[in-house]
């Protein structure tokens, strides 16, 4: 029997991804309403139901961000703008169509989404199922263990990439994906506001990890180092400790993963048309009927002629991209509708090129 798979894909950051992929060619409905953030959260969502067939998934939605770092630190996030209008006026509707699909929404006054996938990531892990984080977002790399693993969506013509251990292990150059956390401690974080140690870039942070360990480690043996790097991080151990908590993500949110409460049921097809049909989304439709009309389960649909040959993945080294563009970490598909090459990736553990 094949391991059972719980894929949890982190809300926001696809919809925000699915937002800047239209924003040259935004898409405007006969209404005037950009429905750009919507369909290409529904790309990135139906991409993955396409290719995995899963029995097991949900989507988590932050719900006003994280008490537990704002307390910590009042300035966690606040370099961000504001949320564009059209991702504001998304957020019902996908959410209408997650209920439609009776897909599970997970969200907790509080707790941001990184943190909620986390705990049930690894509570999931433990009763004995593979698990598939869904999202662009670098930090999920401290999360990666022998059963949980990174899901990069498809981006311009590339494949998805799936990131193990060793996946991880090679990006950050270090030898346990904890130290994903001791690295975003160091360097920082720009996306989010974490201000990391003063002077201490991606090379600085990857030379100190691999000769240091942790970050903790680091500032106990500053003596070791010289010059003007040395007094900065001397002067600055707090924040340090202090970023490296921001860069956390937590295990511990009061959220419990039942299984039976992740698997999913038929989509009601009358429910999701009537929500394309609103939206103006005819190719999403069709396809939705297409895979859906004749009563078929999440599991049992036949999304290109093709189901249970099992493809090798092709791992693509991820485009290098800048600092400031927090929600292209690993690019996005385009807005086709049209069902990609069909690719089940069951046996991770071959998976690796």
């Amino acid at each position: 029997m094949s391991q059972k798979r719980l894929f949890l894909l982190d809300a926001y950051a696809l919809i925000f991804r699915g937002y800047y992929a239209f924003i040259k060619n935004p898409r405007i409905n006969s209404k005037g309403m950009d429905t750009s953030a919507i369909m290409g959260f529904m790309n990135s969502l139906m991409d993955v139901i396409r290719r995995e067939k899963p029995d097991h998934l949900a989507v988590a939605f932050d719900k006003g961000g994280s008490d537990y770092r704002l307390e910590m630190f009042q300035e966690y996030k606040a370099n961000r703008d504001e949320t564009p209008e059209a991702i504001k006026i998304a957020v019902p509707y996908i959410q209408e169509i997650l209920k439609a699909m009776h897909i599970p929404i997970m969200e907790l006054p509080g707790y941001e989404a990184d943190d909620l996938i986390g705990t049930l990531a690894k509570q999931a892990e433990k009763e004995g199922f593979q698990v598939f984080m869904v999202t662009p977002d670098k930090d999920f790399a401290q999360l990666v263990s022998e059963n949980i693993f990174m899901y990069k969506p498809a981006r311009m013509g590339n494949d998805i990439e799936i990131w193990g251990i060793p996946e991880v292990l090679e990006k950050f150059e270090i030898e346990r994906p904890e130290q994903v956390i001791d690295f975003l401690g160091m360097m920082g974080d720009s996306a989010d506001n974490i201000p990391g140690l003063p002077g201490v870039g991606e090379k600085t942070a990857k030379k100190f990890l691999a000769e240091y360990g942790t970050l903790e480690n680091l500032l106990a043996n500053t003596h070791q180092l010289k010059g003007a790097m040395k007094d900065k991080i001397e002067a600055n151990k707090e924040l340090g400790i202090l970023s490296k908590k921001l860069a956390t993500i937590l295990l511990d949110c009061p959220v419990n993963f039942d299984a039976n409460d992740y698997e999913l049921s038929k989509p009601d097809v009358e429910k999701t048309d009537a929500l394309f049909q609103e939206l103006e989304f005819r190719q999403m439709k069709a396809q939705f009927d297409k895979l859906f009309g004749s009563g078929k389960e999440y599991d049992e649909i036949d999304s290109n002629g093709n189901t249970s040959e099992i493809s090798q993945p092709v791992k693509k080294a991820p485009a290098k991209k800048s600092n400031e563009d927090q929600f292209d970490l690993f690019g996005f598909s385009d807005e086709s509708d049209e069902p990609t090459a069909n690719h089940s990736y069951y046996e991770i553990g071959r998976a690796h090129v």
